[in-house]
């Protein structure tokens, strides 16, 4: 099934920003869920660090390879919620925390029954940049610690 457009990057009008900042974790996790890459890597600085429970990976590509080249691939929903946002006085640097849960099937196993699938609740946290040839904020360090998980921890790797 074909999956649905995404909006640009950039939306207008202009958003606050605290919803831009927002919007950089959004932009992450519909990426994911669409196949994006472009609206993924917008969502991020050049040499952004990424961390799920304390396994690190450094700089776009390495992301790419340990987290977008994996998840991407699957039927997966992210949703990300309770965002709590700080702006340094600068306001050129943020940090923001975020519950999430997502949903996880095997490529293409979504919406058959009785599909092997992964349910996680997860806690977010993320340090932003605002990226002054593009006006987008952008993510420079993301962690993000699993609280729970019901199902399969195979439907990661069954692509």
């Amino acid at each position: 099934m074909a999956s649905l457009p995404s909006l640009p990057a950039i939306l207008t009008p202009a958003l606050s920003s605290r919803d831009a900042i927002a919007d950089a974790l959004y932009r992450c996790v519909l990426g994911l869920d669409n196949n994006d890459s472009a609206l993924f890597d917008s969502a991020f600085t050049s040499t952004a660090t990424f961390s799920i429970n304390d396994k690190v990976s450094s700089g776009l590509p390495a992301i790419h390879n340990d987290c977008f080249d994996v998840i991407s691939k699957l039927d997966t929903t992210h949703f990300v919620t309770n965002i709590r946002i700080n702006i340094a006085d600068s306001g050129v640097k943020a940090a923001a925390t975020a519950s999430a849960l997502a949903q996880h099937y095997g490529s293409g196993k979504g919406l058959q029954p009785d599909q092997p699938r992964l349910l996680a609740g997860a806690r977010y946290y993320a340090e932003f940049a605002k990226d002054e040839e593009s006006g987008l904020w952008k993510i420079e360090a993301f962690k993000m610690k699993t609280s729970w998980a019901e199902g399969d921890w195979g439907v990661m790797s069954a692509n």
